[in-house]
């Protein structure tokens, strides 16, 4: 996730970083740039004065179909936003049941040997989420202490093992059932928070629906040149391009963010918030 300062309007216009959509897109907008120059070019000195007459009607309809089109890139980047935030505040609540966990243990617990097994243990969960969610990543954190099969679900078997333990302190007499029920409910958000991950990576935009956009955004561009070449010359060019950069650029900002658990620039800071939980839970439990 890319750390910034908002007031810095300078900074914003002249700066262009990896993951700006100019640099993504500047190889289309040179394409596009020659096609519509020579759009230009053929009807300014090949098209009759009687065709160019319909054709510079061709302007009405971009006139409607750009409130059309306006319409559905707001609605496809509310929706990716939407998951984008989402995502945070499930984040979030993983680093606050972390935290509650530990408090609790810390609390509850007097043998060494347990808090050691819950400090390393609670933070192990969101390294083995992200892991998950990731699926490129390898997962290290705890091969000397659990036997974890690749195979199976991470994130439930770590879930599984602090259940457990809880369990085997409740059954050793070393906490009362109420403080088992206590940490019985932070251990059950953690496995909630797990699914309402999984559901958003698992739960794209329709692809129909992400399909049709970016074929609206194409015809609608490479139609432009034909009904303003009249009106406009050979200044179309630079019309073209600003039109393609602002519809284009939403649709790329909505597919980055839309998974927002990834590695991309704009994706949330899943790697800072596990240190953050390892480093709260080591503070409480220590």
């Amino acid at each position: 996730m890319i750390n910034y300062n908002p007031k810095d309007w300078f900074t914003f216009i002249f700066r262009f970083s990896r993951a700006d959509t100019f640099r993504r897109l500047l190889p289309l907008m040179l394409a596009v740039s020659v096609y519509a120059g020579g759009i230009a070019y053929l009807e300014m000195n090949y098209v009759s004065k009687e065709t160019s007459k319909h054709l510079s009607n061709v302007g009405m309809m971009h006139s409607v179909l750009g409130f059309v089109i306006s319409l559905l890139l707001v609605f496809r980047t509310n929706t990716a936003y939407d998951r984008w935030w989402e995502g945070r505040k499930i984040w979030g609540g993983i680093t606050n049941s972390s935290r509650n966990l530990a408090i609790k243990l810390q609390a509850m617990l007097t043998d060494e040997a347990d808090k050691k097994y819950f400090r390393l243990m609670i933070p192990s969960f969101a390294f083995g989420l992200k892991t998950m969610l990731r699926e490129n990543e390898d997962f290290h954190e705890l091969d000397p202490v659990l036997d974890l099969k690749k195979e199976k679900h991470l994130a439930n078997q770590i879930a599984a093992s602090l259940y457990a333990r809880a369990n085997k302190l409740h059954s050793d007499n070393k906490i009362s059932a109420v403080q088992f029920l206590a940490l019985n409910e932070e251990l059950k958000a953690l496995t909630e928070y797990c699914g309402a991950c999984e559901r958003i990576k698992n739960t794209p935009i329709p692809f129909t629906y992400s399909v049709f956009i970016k074929k609206f955004i194409f015809f609608y561009v490479m139609t432009l040149p034909f009904g303003w070449s009249f009106s406009l010359g050979y200044y179309i060019i630079p019309v073209v391009l600003l039109i393609l950069y602002a519809l284009a650029s939403l649709e790329l900002i909505a597919e980055e963010i839309e998974n927002p658990f990834g590695r991309d620039a704009n994706d949330l800071p899943i790697d800072q918030i596990c240190h953050n939980i390892r480093k709260h839970v080591g503070e409480i439990l220590t």
